[in-house]
């Protein structure tokens, strides 16, 4: 493993640079912490907006675009069916509902710690 502010080739789970200041984080937290299972679910009741909250925005992006799919096919399907197909938006949304609880948290891991606006 190189170290990333030097380039200096380190053991591969090393803590610290012998030759430079970089000290590898503790903690990859965010600003509010670890993202709550709870409020991602809550978040879902628009599809894809849970995901976004995790940190994964393509992937909220697409259920948010799938979402629109689902209502169009549930339509299309309900006149079909005699309502039935109706039933395939609840579908759709508790399967992003769940989906949003079982993903683990994306946190990039900060650069370095914020020391404000340099004057």
């Amino acid at each position: 493993m190189a170290c990333p502010l030097c380039g200096h080739v380190l053991p591969k789970d090393a803590e610290a640079c012998d030759r430079c200041d970089w000290v590898r984080a503790a903690d990859t937290d965010t600003a509010e912490g670890k993202a709550s299972d709870l409020v991602a679910v809550m978040l879902s009741v628009v599809p894809g907006l849970g995901h976004v909250y995790k940190g994964y925005k393509l992937l909220g992006l697409l259920f948010v675009i799938g979402a629109f799919g689902a209502i169009l096919l549930g339509g299309l399907a309900a006149t079909a069916t005699a309502g039935f197909g109706l039933a395939l938006i609840p579908i759709y949304w508790f399967g992003v509902m769940f989906h949003v609880y079982g993903i683990e948290d994306r946190i990039a891991p900060a650069t370095k710690d914020d020391e404000g606006e340099e004057y």
